[in-house]
């Protein structure tokens, strides 16, 4: 909390009560995994399935939650009740625009009297340019990680996130932003910044093998650099040293039009030895497709440069490239349609959603790890192939589904979380946290302070594996500085809060502090708490009654702050 200027012996111990109201008990392990022990052996199969998918969305939503409700009358399990439209409204602001709704937002929906306002809504938010920067934070960090705040400086000056969010913006097919990335030879200006995949990893090309198999592939590649896999029997070291080499031959360098990757047409020819000492070429092989053949020089064979071996430049300006080019091999003969690509983003879209993959962990969907649902992956990826790789489809069809649509409460008796017979709840990304508090502290205003770079420092993960808080975060929002110096100028300034502050009663204010906040109406027992809190009397004879207004929107800024540091404001639900 900021220093407040005045006495505030006794506020410390309301502000104790206050959080012990204002908290709900939120388990935050339900993301773990459902069993322990033995590995799983299913083997995820990568979908060929050319059948007729559903013919809408509504059709792809309703197919959802048949196959889930028929899981569960098998298992006999039953799903949680549904949600009202209050807990729908926040649930889906957070996931599709990355932050809480406003209280103007909040009664434009909630006076919507047509049946179908939760589809409108999820159509408009679709639609956003809050969609467009939510997904630009969620996928800069998944396909990049967190990195430090001169890495993420980096990212905005060389418009790799100006990229991804027109991208996500104008809802361009995954496949086409996969092989933007990928082929780093961007065809247009406007495809520029899609190098900075390539480039961001400095030509550390075993990096980035390390990269492009989760992320576009959905499975982890590096425990295969010494040996095949010991857990997934389909994973060889050679797709590893494979993968490595159809990068290897690209080559940083900062030229007139920005980072490019050259690409030599020579080298990049090397054994790799498994444990046992036997070595093998390092082919371009990569799982599920043939070997890439490529011409291979002999032993003692020195390759030379030659200008027959490159061609000219794709656009004026750019460095001239290799008549066979290992990159665009890559994407036309592995990348192009590769079965895998689009089973890895149907299954990450449902853990974006969901709160964990149909296999789970969403990035290792290797035969070690089970399909909870394989009808319902295997559904999805056929959709978001045939329908032209639209993000935008696929997150719809499952917003609008009765599964995403279900409490957050554990039904009695069920305890796996890869039934879904529950919403699973997960901590706000810093993304999430930081924007949500812009509208709650600020409404429809900019914060004057940017407090994402701190909130990152306390709030790393996105899409964990298991939700695990670590002291940092709790030491931010208790008396981090950044935190502390963004309420004191709420205290002090002319803000939403002070309106609140102003109104005739303490009861309204409280309404209107928990609207702001939680998107909710609060109970009559949280009204009561945070008005006795409000309408205390001063403890030092040094405050005037000149003070009272100033005195009245602190109080109302230390009960916001009690209300943004608990569980219920932290997490989606």
């Amino acid at each position: 909390m900021p220093s407040p200027s005045r006495s505030v012996s006794s506020l410390i111990l309301r502000l104790a009560v206050l959080v012990a109201v204002t908290t709900v008990s939120l388990a935050c392990g339900r993301q773990a995994a459902a069993t322990e022990g033995s590995p799983q052996t299913t083997a995820v199969q990568p979908s060929d399935n050319r059948g007729t998918p559903p013919a809408s969305n509504a059709e792809l939503a309703a197919a959802i939650d048949r196959l889930l409700e028929e899981g569960w009358a098998a298992a006999d399990v039953q799903a949680a009740d549904a949600i009202s439209d209050e807990v729908f409204l926040r649930r889906v602001f957070l996931d599709l625009a990355g932050r809480i709704p406003s209280t103007a937002e909040r009664e434009d929906f909630l006076s919507d009297s047509r049946e179908d306002r939760r589809l409108l809504l999820i159509d408009r938010l679709l639609a956003s340019d809050d969609y467009a920067k939510r997904m630009a934070d969620l996928f800069d960090v998944l396909l990049m990680g967190r990195g430090s705040g001169r890495t993420m400086r980096e990212r905005h000056e060389h418009g790799w996130r100006q990229w991804l969010q027109t991208q996500f913006h104008d809802n361009r097919p995954w496949n086409q932003m996969a092989e933007a990335m990928l082929l780093a030879r961007p065809a247009t200006a406007a495809d520029n910044a899609a190098t900075w995949f390539l480039y961001e990893r400095n030509n550390d090309h075993q990096q980035i093998a390390e990269a492009v198999a989760p992320a576009f592939f959905g499975f982890r590649i590096e425990c295969a650099q010494c040996h095949d896999s010991m857990t997934a029997a389909e994973v060889e070291q050679a797709h590893y040293w494979g993968l490595v080499a159809f990068f290897n031959r690209g080559k940083n360098e900062m030229t007139d039009q920005g980072p490019r990757i050259v690409e030599s047409a020579v080298g990049g020819f090397s054994e790799f030895a498994d444990i046992e000492g036997t070595s093998s070429p390092n082919l371009l092989k990569f799982l599920d497709v043939d070997v890439v053949d490529e011409a291979r020089p002999a032993a003692d064979e020195e390759q030379q440069e030659s200008d027959e071996l490159y061609q000219a430049a794709f656009r004026d300006g750019e460095p001239r490239q290799p008549v066979f080019s290992r990159r665009e091999r890559f994407v036309e003969d592995v990348l192009r349609d590769h079965p895998r690509l689009a089973q890895a983003m149907a299954n990450r879209l449902w853990a974006v959603l969901m709160g964990r993959g149909l296999v789970h962990p969403y990035d290792e969907m290797d035969s070690a790890h089970t399909i909870e649902h394989p009808e319902i992956l295997q559904l999805l990826t056929d959709d978001f192939r045939q329908h032209g790789y639209d993000i935008r489809r696929t997150l719809r069809a499952i917003a609008s589904s009765q599964a995403y649509q279900r409490s957050s409460r554990k039904p009695a008796g069920v305890d796996d979380p890869a039934t879904f017979a529950w919403y699973l709840e997960r901590p706000l990304t810093a993304e999430q946290f930081t924007s949500s508090l812009r509208v709650a502290l600020y409404g429809a205003g900019e914060m004057p302070r940017d407090l994402t770079s701190a909130v990152r420092q306390a709030m790393p993960d996105v899409l964990p594996d298991e939700s695990v808080t670590t002291i940092a975060e709790p030491l931010f929002l208790s008396n981090g500085p950044d935190l502390q110096a963004l309420l004191q100028e709420v205290s002090e300034g002319d803000h939403p809060l002070a309106a609140m502050a102003a109104l005739p009663s303490t009861h309204e204010a409280a309404t209107a502090l928990f609207l702001a906040t939680l998107c909710r109406m609060p109970t009559a027992e949280e009204v009561e708490a945070v008005a006795t809190f409000l309408s205390q009397s001063p403890q030092s004879a040094e405050i005037s009654s000149n003070d009272a207004p100033l005195v009245a929107k602190q109080r109302l800024v230390h009960a916001a702050w009690a209300i943004v540091t608990s569980a219920e404001f932290r997490f989606n639900h």
